[in-house]
């Protein structure tokens, strides 16, 4: 077992469009059972971008706003902050931490997107600290 992201990504990327409403987004992330979606580059929106759970806690719920009025591009973060594959879990820990996020896209060198790590995979990545990563059944 390596510490290097690729070894603990996910390599599933799920993406929806900007100018879907936060519904369907919600729809989406329910029945695939995720947290976050990447939002697809458009015309409008030469970046791609995330919405998370949290931004629709926050932006969606806290703010009594309607899911089925709103649209992705208006609650999604955008520029993306990534990580390379070959970085190590330490440096993807650091970064998710000082930038406060807790799902971050792993962006291949062609610049496409090739999987996501969220914080949920880092308690698989805790677990095998404290094994010193010989139990691989932990996957």
């Amino acid at each position: 077992m390596q510490d290097l992201v690729k070894d603990w990504m996910m390599d599933l990327v799920v993406y929806i469009e900007p100018d879907k409403t936060v519904l369907e987004a919600l729809s989406i992330m329910r029945r695939r059972y995720l947290n976050s979606l990447i939002v697809n580059k458009s015309q409008d929106n030469p970046e791609f971008g995330i919405i998370t759970s949290t931004d629709i806690c926050d932006k969606i719920v806290a703010q009594e706003q309607n899911p089925a009025q709103t649209k992705v591009r208006d609650v999604m973060t955008s520029p993306l902050v990534t990580v390379n594959p070959e970085q190590t879990i330490y440096d993807c820990a650091k970064t998710m931490s000082k930038h406060h996020i807790h799902h971050m896209p792993v962006m291949g060198e062609n610049g496409q997107l090739v999987g996501m790590i969220s914080a949920t995979d880092f308690l698989v990545v805790a677990e095998a600290l404290g094994h010193g990563f010989e139990d691989q059944v932990l996957r």
